[in-house]
């Protein structure tokens, strides 16, 4: 278990891209009539989020230093 508790360039880089997916996303929900592609650009922006995590993570930036 890591001792860093998510301080790491790996997670904050994975939190800001997550919530800029959910604000497309609510965004692509409030325009009238909705807008489902701009929903599901902020639905794929929240999954690659993961990804960029685990990319990261795997170049070494969510080791504690």
């Amino acid at each position: 278990m890591s001792d860093n508790h998510g301080n790491t360039p790996a997670a904050w880089t994975a939190v800001v891209v997550a919530l800029v997916g959910f604000v497309v996303g609510a965004v692509g929900l409030m325009i009238s009539p909705i807008n489902y592609p701009i929903f599901w650009v902020g639905v794929a922006l929240v999954l690659g989020a993961g990804v960029v995590f685990v990319v990261m993570a795997k170049l070494g930036l969510h080791e504690s230093h």
